[in-house]
């Protein structure tokens, strides 16, 4: 067999990644607030980070942080099987299982490491997995890592849904429901409660991702478990599950990100901690679902879900344009395509803080209605 040029091979596909208007730059920014970026010595505000309680900056969350490093250091040294296993730890999970009204939470290094480790470890050959269309590209690699069998039914289509599993569940030993609650490119809300009832009818574990939930999605059975994230509402880093305390047991044995990722540091853990603390009167979470609100009041767009609204532009040159122009006017918003998105489906993704004021939101409104109208 003849062997290939490796070197221009490569080339040849980052220069076809930019052909079609879907090269990715890694952009140099300081934070200077929940929603100030710094990048050559100009300041934008932020409509692209995923910070809906603008904890990330939080006095207090930055004093837990810059305690745990005076007491117990920087780094964690070792996995938390061996002696990485902070003290912190027992605390955080434990304000973890309260806030979702679960029996038990676990913590990863982060949520993509939760996700490719949860799944393989409750299913694997012979099992089923029947997922959402739009679940996030981690969910997939951690189905993919499973060796189990995979359906996906359209994107929050219920009966669609149950028809895959009435016509295969008896083809498996054991099912695995996947869903979101907030989906992060459309912003809509996954339905965890008939999914639930389908899980019960079939005796399938329920697995919903709530990584970008920022009001309380609770545990509703005991074959329902939740992943989440502490590096987007919560201002930190890291990933983890909740649920039954068997299933959560289970996973700690059997999760091999867990087992071979080095733990958290002590400052994120702390941080962390204060973060769950200040979240949980909703207030900074109904703050940033009503700036999403506003948003689209200005725009005569529907009232948003979440606090992530999506303007579909299609096309991904057109797409760049426009942020490139929002860029010149001082905001910054995520420019999303393929294949983070379907193809033709670019669009403008504006996420919004409990941080940004009002007139932030309407100038915005502004210059996007502005920039949709020429562009």
């Amino acid at each position: 067999m003849e062997k290939i040029d490796i070197l221009k091979q490569l080339s040849n596909n980052i220069e076809y990644l930019k052909s079609k208007n879907l090269f990715r730059s890694l952009e140099d920014y300081e934070a200077i607030s929940p929603i100030i970026l710094k990048r050559k010595k100009q300041q934008f505000i932020s409509f692209a980070c995923n910070d809906y309680l603008g904890l990330s900056h939080n006095a207090k969350v930055k004093k837990s942080a810059i305690l745990a490093i005076e007491n117990y250091g920087v780094g964690s040294r070792a996995s938390r099987f061996i002696t990485g296993n902070n003290v912190i730890y027992k605390k955080l999970e434990k304000q973890i299982a309260e806030f979702y009204k679960a029996e038990k939470a676990i913590i990863f290094a982060s949520g993509y490491s939760t996700a490719i480790g949860v799944i393989p470890a409750l299913v694997g050959e012979g099992d089923l997995v029947v997922a959402d269309k739009l679940i996030h590209s981690c969910l997939i690699e951690g189905i993919k890592l499973s060796m189990a069998k995979m359906i996906r039914f359209n994107h929050n289509d219920i009966e669609h849904c149950q028809k895959i599993l009435s016509e295969n569940h008896q083809k498996y030993r054991k099912i695995l429901l996947i869903s979101e609650n907030i989906f992060s490119m459309d912003g809509d809300c996954g339905k965890i409660n008939e999914l639930l009832i389908i899980a019960k009818k079939y005796s399938a574990i329920l697995l919903t991702d709530d990584a970008h939930g920022i009001s309380i999605n609770t545990i509703k059975d005991q074959l329902h478990i939740q992943m989440g994230t502490l590096s987007k509402g919560f201002g930190s880093l890291g990933g983890f599950v909740v649920g039954n305390k068997i299933i959560i047991e289970y996973l700690i044995q059997f999760a091999k990100s867990l087992r071979y990722s080095t733990a958290l540091p002590p400052s994120i853990l702390a941080s962390s901690l204060m973060a769950f603390k200040l979240a949980k009167n909703q207030k900074l979470a109904k703050k940033s679902l009503a700036n999403a609100e506003y948003f689209c009041q200005i725009m005569n767009m529907p009232k948003p879900q979440s606090s992530i609204v999506p303007i579909i532009i299609g096309d991904e040159k057109r797409t760049l344009l426009i942020a490139q122009k929002i860029l010149s006017k001082g905001f910054i918003v995520g420019a999303i395509r393929y294949p983070t998105v379907p193809l033709n489906t670019s669009r403008l993704r504006l996420t919004f803080s409990a941080s940004h004021q009002k007139k932030q939101i309407k100038q915005l409104a502004l210059i996007i209605k502005q920039q949709l109208k020429y562009n």
